[in-house]
């Protein structure tokens, strides 16, 4: 499990092979890059340093033959704009940014500016791009597709804890698209939603007061960038209550979560920098094809499962492609 090759695929393969222009980068001045994201630094950093990890094995290392300008909106959406913003007055050569909701403001703030998707889970549906062959814009990069892995979750999740019927479904407001997905799984397969939207950081402490009143059988947090920055607290509430859960990346399971399955998010911010050295090369984003994942990963952590004495039967623990004990 966790090894399926997907449509457009060949993304990856155009990418490699779609070439780079002859420019060269002045040697008297090294590339700006702008990196915005709706995280912390602190929920942010192992994503960070997957980026500058991939810079590096390209030759750039920050500081000294590329700088990099940091703007976190700390789960505050509206400090987007103002950050986007500042990012294009300083004129930097590229912005990489990382979800949907970051990515749209990024578009909307410059239209010349390259733009390289960290991971965004619906560039196509979102706007972002024209199509994933040709984006025809100035946006480009990696998407991790995984608003259409909501009913794959949900199906794992069923498996493994068959007995949930009433699942309590936290998501964030500009992620209505995934809700809806996720709402149409959850009724094909039988699940009973109990739907908890979150449009700031106030709402979390009351949307965890009802979920604790309303006694749900599981807990599913609906991908978002916004969701993954707060990942640590919405992990700990499950863990209080020991509610199963599925998540919607793996650093959810890092940080204590119980399981999730998706691609590899640190490999895509290691993968954006290819990008990011195309685009300063001066090949168009319009013209580098957005490359969506071709592996994922099923990840259990038993540890989580044993403190909330919560048992993996065997044919799913088999299935895993990581393990924490």
């Amino acid at each position: 499990m966790g090894r399926r090759v997907l449509r457009f695929a060949f993304a990856a393969f155009l990418l490699v092979c779609a070439p780079s222009s002859q420019a060269q980068l002045p040697a008297s001045k090294s590339p700006r890059i702008g990196y915005l994201t709706l995280s912390s630094p602190a929920a942010n950093s192992a994503r960070r340093e997957a980026f500058l990890e991939g810079l590096r094995k390209l030759g750039y290392v920050d500081g000294q033959n590329i700088s990099i300008e940091y703007r976190y909106a700390d789960s505050r959406a509206e400090r987007l704009p103002e950050l986007a913003a500042e990012l294009v007055h300083l004129k930097v050569n590229a912005i990489v940014a990382g979800g949907t909701q970051v990515n749209l403001v990024a578009k909307t703030a410059t239209s010349s500016i390259p733009i390289v998707m960290l991971n965004s889970d619906d560039p196509l549906g979102s706007g972002l791009v024209g199509s994933l062959a040709r984006p025809g814009s100035n946006v480009t990069g990696l998407s991790s597709i995984s608003q259409e892995l909501s009913g794959k979750r949900l199906e794992l999740f069923k498996e493994t804890f068959p007995k949930v019927r009433r699942v309590a479904v936290l998501w964030y407001s500009a992620s209505d698209s995934a809700f809806k997905e996720t709402q149409a799984a959850a009724q094909a397969l039988g699940f009973s939603i109990q739907s908890h939207e979150i449009r700031a950081l106030e709402d979390f402490d009351g949307a965890f007061s009802l979920v604790t009143k309303e006694r749900p059988d599981g807990y599913f947090p609906v991908t978002s960038a916004f969701m993954s920055a707060n990942r640590k607290r919405i992990v700990e509430f499950a863990a209080k209550h020991r509610l199963p859960a599925m998540y919607s990346n793996q650093e959810y399971v890092d940080d204590g979560g119980l399981m999730s399955y998706a691609a590899n998010t640190l490999d895509l911010h290691r993968r954006a920098a290819v990008y990011v050295d195309k685009v300063l090369k001066g090949t168009k984003p319009a013209d580098l094809p957005v490359e969506q994942p071709i592996k994922f990963e099923f990840i259990i952590n038993l540890k989580a499962a044993k403190q909330s004495g919560l048992t993996i039967p065997p044919n799913v623990l088999v299935r895993a492609d990581r393990v924490i004990r």
